[in-house]
């Protein structure tokens, strides 16, 4: 079961691989600030969504696509975790842009879950 796996034509492709340059960005900032553990769960989970994302375009069927969605659903959760962290905690840069762009891709994700479910019925 493959489908559209080109990040500029694929609109959740798109979204969740500009959300990691980002949070590449973001987590480069924590690094200089030695801020090195929030970091790097930081990056492990926020790249994750795409990677996840982009693995469930090879899926092997219906219900392995849903899996990979479910994934990607996860480390959202995970990574809006460490954003509201950074955000309540003393001197971490501003994370309002990149929990607006996780709920938005959240919105996405979770749609394609429930929309795939419904179709797979």
């Amino acid at each position: 079961m493959t489908v559209n796996t080109s990040i500029e034509t694929n609109p959740v492709l798109k979204l969740t691989f500009d959300f990691a340059l980002d949070i590449i960005t973001y987590c480069e900032t924590l690094d200089k600030s030695g801020k090195y553990v929030i970091s790097k769960q930081l990056l492990k989970s926020g790249t994750s969504i795409g990677a996840n994302a982009n693995e469930a375009q090879d899926a092997e069927s219906k219900a392995d696509f849903i899996h990979k969605f479910k994934i990607s659903s996860k480390e959202i959760k995970e990574t809006k975790y460490w954003l509201k962290l950074c955000q309540h905690s003393k001197e971490y840069p501003d994370t309002n842009a990149l929990l607006n762009r996780l709920l938005e891709i959240e919105k996405v994700v979770n749609k394609i879950i429930a929309s795939s479910k419904k179709n797979h019925l």
